[in-house]
């Protein structure tokens, strides 16, 4: 019950939340087979009864996983809000469980950092399997033209660092008790963060090199275009909240769910500051190779 300690079957009281039995695990992995059916028909041009599956497969997939995640995510903010069952000992659980999550993501962009790193740094090195005669034995490899790093690029590191200082305005406003003024600010991140995937989109119709011209493209649209799918995801996030704020869900001595959503995007943030200097500025810039 709401503001209660709950109990185990033994009768002991203790502060842990004990989940009632749920689908959405089992139906979430049926929905996650279903996506990864859907891409290997896809990938191998797989057709039924004459047909070609194509992306219709694949967009079935995912809409069974978003509609998955909604139904289960519901029901862990009813367990929040209306139940009251997240004590402050499962919260702790809840911060590793964010911490660890996002330890994760820095070790995923550590791949691409080290393919970026190990290509522009050796640039001519002779025991890496045609590696010169993809970059020429130089970096920025022969043949490319570079996004000016002071341009656009510019642009929209001022417009995450801008989204940075919103999403913590909001953060103070919820443990000041001033929901109204929180959720402008959060109304204010989401914007930005949609701002943000705009002109990604927008640098990406316009680059004169395309994914599969090379290591670099390669290395540069894996790196960016990873984290611009981390900035959709955040900005979901960070709108979800925007949403519950308005309903009243977030107090100050209990708002983890926002705090998992600033976590992150300042995680998203820090990311795209290295992506800027090393790819954007570093990488474009050293224009030498290294044996």
């Amino acid at each position: 019950m709401s503001g209660e300690i709950e109990y185990s079957t033994t009768g002991k009281p203790h502060p842990y939340h004990i989940v009632r039995p749920s689908p959405w695990p089992f139906m979430g992995a049926l929905a996650g087979g279903l996506l990864a059916i859907g891409m290997v028909m896809y990938m191998h041009d797989v057709s039924i009864a004459g047909i070609a599956v194509g992306l219709k497969g694949v967009l079935l997939g995912l809409l069974a996983v978003a509609a998955v995640m909604f139904v289960w995510w519901k029901d862990i903010i009813h367990e929040a809000v209306a139940e009251d069952a997240h004590s402050p000992i499962v919260k702790v659980g809840l911060r590793f469980g964010m911490s660890l999550f996002i330890a994760s993501e820095v070790m995923f962009f550590v791949a691409f950092f080290w393919a970026f790193y190990d290509a522009s740094l050796y640039a001519a090195d002779a025991k890496q399997f045609l590696r010169t005669d993809y970059t020429g034995g130089v970096w920025p490899p022969t043949g490319i033209e570079i996004i000016p790093p002071f341009e656009l690029p510019l642009l929209m590191t001022m417009i995450l660092l801008l989204s940075g200082c919103t999403v913590t305005w909001a953060h103070h406003c919820i443990l000041e008790g001033k929901q109204d003024e929180a959720a402008k600010a959060l109304g204010i991140t989401v914007l930005l963060g949609a701002v943000f995937l705009g002109f990604q989109i927008f640098e990406y119709a316009h680059a004169k090199f395309g994914f599969t011209q090379g290591i670099y493209p390669s290395t540069f649209f894996m790196a960016t275009g990873f984290h611009g799918f981390h900035v959709f995801v955040g900005t979901v996030f960070l709108f979800v909240c925007w949403l519950r704020t308005k309903k009243g869900h977030f107090k100050p001595e209990s708002h983890f769910g926002f705090e998992a959503a600033a976590w992150y995007w300042h995680f998203v943030d820090v990311v795209w500051l290295f992506l800027f200097i090393s790819i954007y500025y570093w990488g474009n810039t050293i224009g030498i190779g290294h044996g």
